[in-house]
Parts: C-alpha cells; structure tokens; sequence
C-alpha cells in the first residue's frame, strides 16, 4: 500500500471487480473512457486475470480511503525502453469521478510512485476536449497540453477532440 494525504493506492483484489465493474459500466463515467461500450462480468474477469494480474506494461491499483475502495488508476501502456506510461484514474464512489481532493492525491501518490520507483521519464494521459474535469486536475497536477487530434471520439450526437497531456520527470534524466 502507498499512502498519500487522504487516500492509498493498494492491489486490485479480485472481490473489488464487481464495484469497479459497476462504476466502469455507468453511462455518465463511460463517455470519458476509451472503450466506451458496457463490459460484461466475463470481460472484467478477463481484464483483471490477463491484464491486472499478468501484463508487466500496465500497474492497476485500487484507491482506498479508510479501507473501503473509492475508485481505480493506473499506468497503462508502459514502455519501459522510452520509461514513459498512459497514467489513467477515476473515482467512483458517490458518482465523484474526478474531484479537487482525492482524484489529486491519488494522483500524486501514482505519479511519484511512476517516477520514483519505477524510474519513467515521462507521464501522459489522453482525454476528450469535454472532459474539464480532468483538464482541470492535469493542468493542476503540473501537465502540459502536448497536443490535440481532432474529432477522434464520437459520444452524445458530435465528434470531439483527444487533447494530451503529459508530464516530465524533473529529477532524472
């Protein structure tokens, strides 16, 4: 377990599948996410089994505050040869998602946990023009807008842009 101000990160376990399924299934936090169609029990079980589990380019963790799960982040597509990773996270209890307190902190706990231990260079993170929240909490967190690809992400009748972010580990080269 890592331990920031207000929250942990600790190991996925496999009886927290069926809440973050739940969360990971509501059509309000669906729209910010890549995959975007609902997944089934097998599907989650799959992810946690082979992905969670088993794949050495993705670090999943489940977000604790006081021993109960909150929500869920994670590095993805990590590259170990360029030390960079896709950092991804939401809260999902209460229907938070993202948030001034929690989101924050969950965040710094994994980016100093990316760049500390496991040593990358660079973090980045993909999400849509309509998501503010997240806009926010990046530009907040120190990430700088690297770049925008055009209507790449169809949702509630219109096309929006992938805006991506990153942020450089300062204290290595």
């Amino acid at each position: 377990m890592i331990s920031g101000k207000k929250v942990s990160l600790r190991a996925i376990e496999r009886e927290d599948l069926k809440t973050l399924l739940a969360w990971r299934n509501k059509p309000e936090f669906r729209r910010y996410f890549r995959e975007h169609r609902e997944l089934n029990w097998e599907q989650q079980l799959s992810w946690y089994e082979n992905i969670v589990l088993l794949d050495n380019n993705v670090r999943m963790f489940a977000i604790d505050q006081e021993n109960k799960l909150i929500g869920a982040c994670g590095l993805c597509y990590i590259n170990w040869v360029d030390r960079n990773a896709d950092l991804s996270i939401y809260i999902g209890i209460n229907d938070i998602y993202i948030d001034d307190l929690l989101a924050i902190d969950a965040s710094k706990i994994l980016i100093n946990y990316a760049f500390d231990e496991l040593n990358l260079h660079r973090l980045w993170t993909e999400i849509y023009d309509f998501d503010l929240y997240k806009v926010r909490m990046f530009e907040a967190l120190g990430f700088n807008l690297d770049g925008r690809h055009r209507e790449t992400h169809w949702t509630n009748g219109q096309w929006h842009d992938s805006l991506f972010f990153s942020l450089l580990n300062e204290k290595k080269a």
